[in-house]
């Protein structure tokens, strides 16, 4: 982002949302630089060492790779990553508006649980955990895979989906979807989507057929984990993934957090939904540059800005 259009963020009194990253956006060494930089992002990685019983902040900077890709791994190293970032940012003081809305990609939104008060900081690290242990063991008692399709519309992917016995698992951007479903109706699915011309097809790196039924088992697992821990209602209104509107009670949440596991992450209209609510700007939190090349399709006219590192902070504070 050009140094302008960092000013008019700070500046402007416009509408804001904080958005935050899920699996994918990891990368080793990630949150290194804030842990060396910043007190409290220190004491969240320390938290999560701690909350977990093993060094998730050492596999986080060192990895190796292969092991922090592992869901079970990669989703607390991410929302811990992103916690971090965040509470950097609010170390250095009030640079930023306050956001009208929170949201999160899939496992970002328990980030954004996070950042809204729903959940402490241990407590969403640990379901972060939890989450990518149960997602891993349904997809070895289901198995299954994701695949991005480029270049077609929603509705023909959602043809191929009837056609293939697939399942609509994100709704990223016009022109990028994601299917999700068992291995040999991936195979029916990509030979369907190459006839109908689409771009390209990417199979994800993931350990399962993640936002379908498959994941059932997963459901059931958090629903029993979810039961002995408290929620509390969101301070800044949430936007969900299955429905792109927003979530006002702690119950309504904990329905989210379980259906979001089977559904699709409706994360297009969700962006939509903020943009026609006042939001003019997004300040993605946590590790990589996905969520901002999304918004970026969505609507041009928006501005975006990444707080994933150090650097970041300081030329905000600059």
């Amino acid at each position: 982002m050009e140094n302008s259009d960092r000013e008019s963020i700070v500046n402007e009194p416009s509408q804001v949302a904080y958005v935050f990253p899920g699996q994918g956006s990891q990368w080793v060494g990630m949150g290194r630089d804030l842990y060396d930089e910043f007190d409290s992002a220190r004491q969240v990685f320390s938290l999560a060492d701690e909350t977990l019983g093993f060094p998730l902040s050492k596999l986080c900077f060192n990895g190796p790779e292969a092991e922090l890709r592992r869901t079970i791994n990669a989703q607390p190293a991410i929302v811990t990553t992103s916690l971090a970032c965040l509470r950097a940012l609010q170390e250095v003081g009030n640079i930023l508006p306050a956001p009208a809305f929170v949201a999160g990609h899939s496992l970002g939104e328990y980030t954004a649980l996070a950042a809204a008060g729903v959940l402490d900081p241990a407590t969403t690290i640990y379901l972060a955990r939890e989450r990518g242990r149960l997602m891993h063991e349904a997809g070895l008692k289901n198995p299954g895979g994701m695949m991005a399709i480029i270049g077609l519309s929603e509705a023909q992917v959602a043809q191929i989906c009837t056609q293939s016995q697939t399942q609509m698992a994100n709704i990223n951007c016009p022109g990028q979807l994601v299917i999700s479903g068992a291995k040999e109706n991936l195979v029916k699915a990509t030979a369907l989507a190459q006839e109908r011309g689409a771009h390209r097809t990417i199979p994800l790196q993931v350990s399962g057929a993640f936002h379908t039924p498959l994941m059932k088992p997963a459901a059931e697992g958090m629903s029993r984990i979810m039961a002995g821990l408290t929620f509390h209602n969101p301070l800044i209104p949430i936007i969900a993934n299955t429905t792109a509107r927003p979530t006002s009670t702690a119950e309504l949440i904990k329905e989210e957090l379980l259906r979001q596991l089977v559904n699709g992450v409706q994360w297009q209209r969700s962006v939509e939904y903020m943009i026609e609510n006042g939001v003019a700007t997004f300040v993605e939190i946590g590790p990589g540059r996905v969520l901002s090349g999304l918004i970026k399709r969505i609507n041009k006219k928006v501005n975006t800005l990444n707080i994933g590192d150090t650097q970041a902070i300081k030329d905000l504070t600059g």
